[in-house]
């Protein structure tokens, strides 16, 4: 019996359809590792990334990919239906083994980690939950496909739906847990704008010491900062467009003003509040601290002119 040719839509669809799963099953294992990191993290991490980049990315992979690979693998399956011969195709052959190979790596290297690090008395958490998510995604890509190889789904088609449909189920409320993490799209930008205000105060607030050592006195307004020489142009805020608010509250005191959307650590790498010590003669007094609240929040500075001597005395 001549065996079936290989035409270039069967190779792009098994191309296609393995590259999105591959794709889709290494964006669910890093969804659920940010997760576990989430709920788990470690002590000794002190800045992270604010705003969840490694969640959203690969949230957004799943979204794209997974419908892309459930998608192909039905128009796959449906010409098999069609034509059986198909089943005997040497790129889905080769598709199969190979995804069986590396899920079987992806266990067995899993084993090996677990057992290293049980060695050397490493274990905690959030690597024994990182090597379950690994062992149990991975032992499943290898079953279904070990089956798929031994024509299991072929001769049950009904368990082969509900295997897909528990699959389908699974990505769907891994990446609607994610939202409960990171919030809509609209608080993220709430935040991003609170984190720029904060960029925008720190920057003011530098160039007010820059004045101070150079003419021994506080600006009266923000248009005294302003200089056409250096280019510089003083930040506005970036979500109302308006000035942020300085006054001056003595010979050495300032305070500036911003209205911020939520409450935050100032540092938006900061995973966790660490204590800032006032300390006299130690810089500017008051602390350099950005925590605050929701609303209308007011930063005291008091400049110390040991530490930020004026320019005069310096030469």
């Amino acid at each position: 019996m001549e065996k079936p040719k290989v035409t270039p839509k069967d190779f792009f669809l098994w191309a296609g359809a393995m590259v999105a799963l591959y794709g889709s099953v290494i964006a669910l294992i890093g969804l659920l590792f940010e997760y576990t990191d989430h709920v788990f993290p470690d002590a000794l991490d002190y800045y992270v990334d604010p705003y969840s980049g490694g969640i959203r990315f690969a949230m957004a992979t799943l979204i794209v990919l997974a419908p892309v690979a459930i998608v192909l693998m039905r128009i796959i399956r449906s010409g098999i239906a069609r034509e059986p011969a198909k089943n005997d195709l040497w790129v889905r052959r080769w598709a199969l083994v190979l995804t069986v190979f590396v899920a079987g790596a992806a266990v067995v290297g899993d084993l090996i980690t677990l057992v290293n690090y049980f060695l050397g008395g490493e274990l905690t958490t959030r690597f024994i939950l990182k090597v379950v998510i690994l062992l149990v995604v991975a032992g499943a890509v290898f079953l279904h496909f070990l089956f798929d190889l031994r024509g299991y789904w072929s001769a049950n088609p009904a368990r082969a739906k509900a295997a897909g449909i528990l699959a389908g189920v699974l990505v769907l409320a891994s990446i609607v847990s994610g939202f409960f993490i990171l919030g809509s799209p609209s608080e993220v930008r709430l935040s991003r704008f609170d984190d720029q205000k904060v960029s925008d105060l720190q920057n003011i607030q530098w160039q007010i010491v820059s004045y101070w050592q150079q003419k021994e006195k506080l600006p009266a307004s923000f248009e005294e900062l302003k200089d056409p020489l250096s280019g510089y142009v003083l930040p506005v805020d970036p979500q109302s467009g308006e000035a942020y608010t300085y006054e001056v509250t003595g010979n050495l005191a300032f305070k500036l003003c911003a209205t911020f959307n939520k409450a935050g650590v100032g540092d938006p790498y900061m995973t966790r509040s660490v204590p800032v010590p006032v300390m006299e003669g130690k810089g500017l007094e008051g602390g350099d601290t950005w925590q605050h609240e929701a609303g209308d929040v007011c930063f005291d500075r008091t400049i110390d002119p040991e530490r930020y001597p004026p320019f005069s005395k310096t030469r």
